[in-house]
Parts: C-alpha cells; sequence; structure tokens
C-alpha cells in the first residue's frame, strides 16, 4: 500500500460516532474540500472521515492536509503512486478505516444534510448490515436534480435477502450506501484494484452474492454531481472510445459470474435484464454519433455479450430493449441506426415502416422477419410516465411515434404533428387530440400546455395537427433567467374516444431547427432555437431581451 497517514487515528468510537466516511480524490483541488466538509458536517454519527489522494499533481493533497490541521476528524492518506482506477483508493480507505460502518463519497459529490443518520438508524433499527437510500444526479451548473433508481427507495423497506427483492442489482452505485466494516471484511468484500472501469458494478454485485439483509430509506443520502461541460469527463460521461463499452461488457461479465458462483440465480437475471434496459439502451441511443470503426467494433462487442443471455433474460425485459438486443443479434453489421435511435430513446417510438411475417405478426423488417415484436399487445396505454427512468416499475408507453415540424416565424410559432398508427393499436383507441407540454430542463418545472385536434389522414394510417406556440409565457415561469439560453423539452399527450391517454415524445423532423428572433411585448425580442437532442426528441431553447441578443452576437464572433 502506497501510503502515509498525515494525521493522528480518530477519535475513540462512541454509542454514535460509529461511521467511517471514505472520500477519494485525483486532481480535484477545487471540489475536495465540499465534499470532505459535507461529510463531516453529517454530525456525530461521523468518527473520522478518510480522504485518499490518488497521488494527485494539481494541489489537491495540500487542500486536504490544509482542512486537516483544523479538523481533528479528517485523515489524510497519500498515495505514492496513481492506480488508474477508484478501487484502489477505496480500499485503502477500507483498510484504514475504524468505524464500525463505512461509507464511500466521491470527490466530487456531496452528502446532504442528514444522510449518515438516516442510513445509521435504519441499519442500527434493523441490524442490517446494509442500508441505501435514494440518489440524485444534479446536472450542473443548472443545478436539475434526477432521481436515481426512485422506485427502489419510495417507501422505507427491510430485505431479509437481497433476492427478496432482485430488482435492487439495478441500482449499481456504491456511494448510496452504508456498510458494517464487519461484514465487508469477513465476506473478503473489496473493488477491483487497479485501473478497472465500472468497479462500482463488481463491488455491489459481491456485496449483493453475501446475501445480506437490506434496509432501504427514501431519504436522499447522496448528491451526484453531473458536468458535463468539465474539461475531463468521468468514466460513466466519457463514452465517445469504444473501450468505455468495452470495460463495461467485461464488468457486466463479471457481476453475472459472481451472481452465478454464489448461486442467486434470481440475481442472475436481473442483472442480465438490467443490462437491457438500462445500459444497452443508453448507448443505442448515442450509436448514430460515432464514427464507422466505433459502430462496427461496438457491434461485434455487443453480438457476442448478448449471444450468451439465456431466452429467459431477454424475454424479461421490456420491449423495446429485447427487440433492440434481437435486431442485434439477427445483424451481423450495424443497421437501421435511426430506427434502433428512437425505439432506444425514453419513452420509444418505433418509426414505420410496419412490416409483419406470414402470420401477420408484428416483425422488425422485411428484411429482418425473425425478429418480433413479441409483447405490442401488452404495453400499457394509460401514462407510463416513470418509463423512461430505469428501473422504475410502471409499465412501459406504447412506442407511438409523433413527428414534430416546428415552424417559427416573425409573429410566433407552429408545431406541425404527424401520428403514425401503430400495426391498428392506435386506430383501434381513436386518437382525437393532442395536449403538448412543456418542461424546463433544470427543475422539470412545467411550462405552458397547448392544445389541438387530431384530424386522421386520407389514407387512414396517421393523425395530423397544427399546434400554435405562444412561447413568451416561458420566459415568465418563475426562477427564469430570461437572458440566458433554457433548454425546454416538449412532451404529447394523446387522447382517445376510448377514454385512454397515452404519453409520448416528439420526434424532431424537418427544416425549422433553426435559431429564430421574435419580437416581444415585454421583453423587445425572443430567441427561440428547436433543435434534435441525442435521441432526436424535439426540444426548444429559449431566452429574451436585448442582452440575450449581444450574447449571442459576442459569441459568434469569438468563434
Amino acid at each position: 500500500m502506497n501510503d502515509a497517514l498525515e494525521s493522528e487515528p480518530g477519535p475513540a468510537l462512541t454509542p454514535t460516532a460509529q461511521v467511517s466516511v471514505i472520500v477519494i480524490a485525483f486532481n480535484d483541488a477545487v471540489h475536495v474540500a465540499d465534499a470532505v466538509r459535507s461529510a463531516l458536517a453529517q454530525g456525530d454519527a461521523v468518527a473520522e472521515v478518510i480522504a485518499v489522494d490518488d497521488a494527485s499533481t494539481d494541489g489537491t493533497g495540500a487542500a486536504l492536509d490544509a482542512v486537516a490541521r483544523t479538523e481533528p476528524r479528517l485523515r489524510v492518506l497519500h498515495r505514492g503512486e496513481n492506480s488508474g482506477g477508484c478501487g484502489s483508493p477505496r480500499n485503502d480507505g477500507l483498510r484504514a478505516a475504524t468505524g464500525r460502518y463505512v461509507m464511500f463519497l466521491d470527490s466530487d459529490d456531496v452528502l446532504p444534510p442528514g444522510a449518515v443518520p438516516a442510513l445509521l438508524s435504519a441499519a442500527l433499527r434493523h441490524q442490517a448490515p446494509v442500508a441505501a437510500g435514494a440518489c440524485v444526479r444534479r446536472e450542473l451548473p443548472a443545478r436539475r436534480d434526477v432521481p436515481w433508481q426512485p422506485a427502489l427507495y419510495r417507501e422505507p423497506a427491510v430485505y431479509d435477502s437481497p433476492e427478496a427483492a432482485p430488482q435492487l442489482v439495478r441500482d449499481t452505485l456504491c456511494v448510496n450506501k452504508l456498510y458494517a466494516r464487519e461484514f465487508l471484511t469477513g465476506h473478503g468484500i473489496a473493488f477491483p484494484e487497479g485501473r478497472y472501469h465500472y468497479e462500482d458494478f463488481v463491488f455491489t454485485a459481491r456485496v449483493l452474492a453475501a446475501a445480506p439483509k437490506i434496509a432501504t430509506v427514501p431519504d436522499t443520502v447522496y448528491v451526484w454531481h453531473v458536468r458535463r461541460a468539465a474539461a475531463k469527463q468521468s468514466i460513466s460521461l466519457d463514452r465517445k472510445d469504444v473501450a468505455n463499452w468495452r470495460q463495461r461488457l467485461e464488468a457486466h461479465r463479471t457481476v453475472l459470474r459472481i451472481l452465478g458462483d454464489a448461486g442467486r440465480k434470481a440475481l442472475t437475471q436481473a442483472a442480465a435484464t438490467k443490462f437491457l434496459d438500462h445500459d444497452l439502451r443508453m448507448y443505442v441511443r448515442e450509436l448514430h454519433t460515432r464514427s464507422v470503426e466505433y459502430r462496427a467494433e461496438w457491434w461485434q462487442l455487443t453480438r457476442d455479450h448478448l449471444a450468451s443471455f439465456e431466452e429467459a433474460e431477454l424475454a424479461a425485459a421490456h420491449a423495446p430493449a429485447r427487440w433492440l438486443a434481437r435486431v442485434i443479434l439477427a445483424s451481423a453489421a450495424p443497421r437501421d441506426l435511426d430506427r434502433l435511435t428512437q425505439l432506444a430513446a425514453r419513452p420509444g417510438r418505433l418509426l414505420p415502416p410496419y412490416a409483419t411475417d406470414g402470420d401477420g405478426a408484428p416483425v422488425w423488417s422485411a428484411e429482418l422477419p425473425a425478429v418480433r415484436l413479441d409483447g405490442l399487445g401488452a404495453f400499457d396505454t394509460v401514462d407510463a410516465a416513470d418509463e423512461d427512468v430505469p428501473g422504475t416499475d410502471a409499465s412501459p408507453s406504447l412506442p407511438v411515434t409523433v413527428d414534430a415540424d416546428p415552424v417559427l416565424g416573425a409573429t410566433g410559432g407552429l408545431l406541425r404533428l404527424r401520428v403514425h398508427d401503430l400495426y391498428g393499436r392506435l386506430a383501434a383507441a381513436g386518437p382525437v387530440g393532442v395536449d403538448i407540454a412543456l418542461h424546463r430542463r433544470r427543475d422539470d418545472r412545467p411550462g405552458p400546455v397547448y392544445t389541438a385536434a387530431l384530424e386522421p389522414t386520407a389514407d387512414g394510417t396517421a393523425w395530423t395537427a397544427t399546434v400554435a406556440l405562444d412561447l413568451a409565457p416561458l420566459t415568465e415561469v418563475p426562477g427564469s433567467r430570461p437572458a440566458d439560453p433554457e433548454p425546454w423539452d416538449l412532451t404529447a399527450r394523446l387522447t382517445c374516444t376510448d377514454g385512454t391517454a397515452i404519453g409520448v415524445g416528439l420526434r424532431a423532423v424537418g427544416a425549422g431547427l433553426r435559431r429564430r428572433v421574435l419580437p416581444s411585448r415585454r421583453r423587445l425580442v425572443l430567441l427561440a432555437q428547436p433543435y434534435s437532442t441525442t435521441g432526436g426528441a424535439l426540444a426548444l431553447r429559449v431566452a429574451s431581451g436585448p442582452r440575450s441578443v449581444w450574447r449571442i452576437a459576442a459569441r459568434r464572433l469569438r468563434h
């Protein structure tokens, strides 16, 4: 171990001070003190904070030492050689810990107030070696919070074994949990050493394979900071190189092997299904943005991995995910990337044409008739709002495609919609109207809702509508920053004569995806830019006022 202790061991444990919080850091001098202080601020429950500097070169170690000089509960370990990953420094901290329980914290994240007491209380009350709580992904700088695996943490629960709740495998994080140190050391549970990415996948599998009692709480116990504009992306965000996918596949194979060797069949199947519902869909959504060489290698790696799945594991996944997997298995080379991207979106959209086989059953295409769209009839046609959050228990929404062509003019905007039928499922429901709702992306705050009637096309294969858009109210929503471009997401709710309602995303089409300057009575000018997200959904950026015009003009001049 390449560590040197920079401070004396922490204070003796008391009945309340029982937790060691292990913070790992590498070249993160800007954020590490905030992480450490968020752990120290948890109060008497924290006996010590152990910060492990993984041979940083930017002053991270000095920043930690400065905090330690005024905080007797902080101990700093300095590694002499960078490990290349997160596993080794966490293992160093675990070996140095003296607390009855341990938690893990990354240097660029924080623990919210009350996190450690909430987890410790649950662990002690239920005599559970593992306690877990809710985590939010906070998009910075917008500060938009997105719940991670919310279905697992809606209510307090106690499971005598993970096999009582196989869905627990969907939460692969190690940082939103409290572990009894004796449980970890007694079962030899540690992180993979060295340059191993997705080490938390493997650690979590080892924990679940040991079958501990697990207590869950609905409290938010971890804030995961997502900095997409950072100069160096985190491992989970840095997906532009196919090596990232290769590392993720290796971690997933290790997870399946660990659970399988432990005889945890239900957990093994749940882990395979999680890969299809979450990992596969996430990477397929981005596949069309990658190079030809990336796609070819990604496709072959994925086919090889999926070939090891059992039919029961494929069948257990949500229909969009298992259809994606079967298309990849059925084709030796990348194909139908636009359709795959749309189907991998959340919620998924299945683009026409809609083929059938000799028996009249829905299939992917005439070229791949063996890929049946099984389960299409079982889709829920009543709001499935949570389907786009992996790990929730809502039924997936019918993957209807709604094309949206934005047309912005001098006096406002229009949204031309085309709603495609889907093997007669939509026609049977009788769509008659559509509501277009806008939500501000950074905080999910609702904006205006626009309504229009749907009219069937002459051939009966689609319905159309034109929705008038008044964008001025978007700058008046509480918390607005008018001069800054605000992203807004658009969704559609189809209403039908049989009483059902279907929530769907909008697919961006047409030539109207460009910025326009519109007059505004209150702000003088309004800048609006419709655009297509990575997954092909229609979104909108809106700013207002002369200041916003000057900012954009200055940015153009700089470029």
